[in-house]
Order: C-alpha cells, then sequence, then structure tokens
C-alpha cells in the first residue's frame, strides 16, 4: 500500500492524507513510506491525528532509536513543550526556539543530531505559537557553483549561549555558568550527508566561522540563513488540537512564533534519535 500526500510548500512540507491512527500502527508499509515520504519533502503533516502520548511513542519506535531522557511527562519518550513551569520546569530555555534552529547541535555528549521529531498539539495558543520549517538541503542546492567551493571547507562553532544570549542578552552570572556547561561544539558549515544529500547546518546555535573575522563571520551565517528562510521558502504551520508533524531534522530548520509565557499551548514531543554525525 502506499499513502498519498499532498504538497504544502514550494521546497518543503506535504500533508498525509490517508493515513489514520490504526493504519499507523498496523500497516507495516506505513513506516517505510513515512520515512521516503520525509527524505522528499522535509516535513509531513497528519490533521486531526489525535495521538495520545503511548500511541506517538509506539508509532515513532517504528522509524527508530528514540529519546527516553525525562522530559517532564509521564510518559517514556515524551518531552513535553511549555512555557508554564508547572509542567516544564526548564520553560526559560524553550523561547529560544522561537529563532530558527536545528536540534542537537550542542550536546553534551557526543550524540549524533536527531533524525526526526514528531510533535502533536494537545492545546495551542490564541496568539502566535506557529511552527515555521524551511529546507537546508534546497539552501545548499540554491548556492552558486563559486559558494559551494568556498563554503566546502568552512568550519562553525556551535553553542548553546549563542542561542540563548538571542532572548537573554544580559545574562546573570548563574545564567552564564549554566550555558557553559554545555559545550561547545565544531561543524562544517556544509553536511555531507550518507545518502550523498548536502545540507547548511544553520541556526541560533552558530557561534562564529572558525578563522574568520568576527563580523564577516556574522554577515555570512545571516546572510545564508536569511536566505534559506525567505518568506517563499518556508512553511508556515498553524496548529490545530490534534496535528501531527514530523520533520526531517537534518535537513530542516524550524522555529516557533512567540506566543505568551501563559499560554495554555502545550505540545508532545518525541525525539528519533540521529545514526549520523554532521560531517
Amino acid at each position: 500500500m502506499t499513502i498519498t500526500l499532498e504538497k504544502l510548500g514550494r521546497d518543503v512540507g506535504a500533508e498525509i492524507t490517508d493515513v489514520d491512527t490504526d493504519r499507523l500502527l498496523t500497516d507495516p508499509t506505513v513506516p517505510g513510506a513515512i520515512l521516503e515520504a520525509l527524505e522528499t519533502h522535509g516535513v509531513l503533516l497528519f490533521r486531526g491525528l489525535h495521538l495520545d502520548a503511548e500511541t506517538q511513542v509506539e508509532f515513532c519506535r517504528h522509524l527508530g532509536d528514540l529519546d527516553t531522557s525525562p522530559g517532564h511527562h509521564p510518559v517514556s519518550g515524551i518531552y513535553r513543550v511549555s512555557l508554564d513551569t508547572a509542567k516544564n520546569s526548564s520553560a526559560s530555555y524553550l523561547r529560544a526556539t522561537f529563532d530558527w534552529h536545528i536540534d542537537g547541535c550542542t550536546p553534551e555528549d557526543d550524540a549524533y543530531p536527531q533524525k526526526a521529531t514528531v510533535l502533536s498539539a494537545h492545546a495551542v495558543a490564541e496568539t502566535g505559537g506557529e511552527t515555521e520549517f524551511a529546507s537546508t538541503y534546497a539552501a545548499y542546492d540554491d548556492l552558486s557553483d563559486d559558494e559551494k567551493t568556498r563554503f566546502a571547507t568552512l568550519r562553525v562553532l556551535h553553542s548553546l549561549e549563542a542561542s540563548q544570549r538571542l532572548v537573554t542578552p544580559d545574562p546573570t552570572p548563574e545564567q552564564l555558568a549554566a550555558w557553559h556547561r554545555r559545550p561547545s561544539k565544531e561543524h562544517p558549515l556544509v553536511w555531507t550527508h550518507t545518502t550523498g544529500r548536502r545540507s547548511l547546518v544553520l541556526g541560533a546555535s552558530t557561534d562564529h566561522v572558525v578563522g574568520m573575522e568576527p563580523t564577516a563571520s556574522r554577515a555570512l551565517l545571516d546572510g545564508l540563513l536569511d536566505r534559506c528562510t525567505a518568506p517563499d521558502r518556508v512553511y508556515r504551520h498553524e496548529w490545530t488540537v490534534g496535528d501531527t508533524v514530523i520533520w526531517d531534522n537534518r535537513g530542516v530548520i524550524h522555529r516557533a512564533a512567540p506566543y505568551e509565557p501563559n499560554s495554555p499551548r502545550e505540545m508532545l514531543r518525541t525525539t528519533v534519535l540521529g545514526d549520523e554525525p554532521i560531517q
């Protein structure tokens, strides 16, 4: 059997229209079809699926190994995305998700960036809270031949501090110390994947291009990000309770539109662990 897709954006995004919860769990052809579609479209939308936490985890196990770190939720494999500190004690860090980013660029250990992320809407914001996506594969493909040559050897330092300073520009000494406990990571600007495809590693965690003068470094990284996330290249998802979205974290950059700290918005996230380094 196959799945039916309707394209959502020019460069990224497609809606799966013929998979319900029962088929998601019982049709053995679905996981492979989803992974194949994810490689092609970067972002997949299931409208009105209404996955509960247990079902979401069960489905995601068909896609790969899962991150089961504590996630402020009783179900292992679920991370609760909420700005309510009563629901997520690390909520302050989530404000950094309002800026474009790739997950897993600054892990605490040597873990690879996440393969894919699944997000289900259990409550939505009255205003804001949409999620935007752009293809970093398309961003690389759009480079000129000269740029591809020049960027092939560039390396970029990524840090938690770089992303957090965008939302907390004047940190306390305690905040700085907490940020610095997360090690910085150096990655190539161009990620050559095991499939042979290439993408750009961009976003809020980028601190500087190694060996480049700071002003020129910032201009290069910001310019590439602006090109990658130009409005006509972005798919913006307006959430409805029950929606589920899955994206290829290795070839897609994303961000959440800002929403109020007291918003009821609550997303349940499951992360499929990565199987390839940034190289």
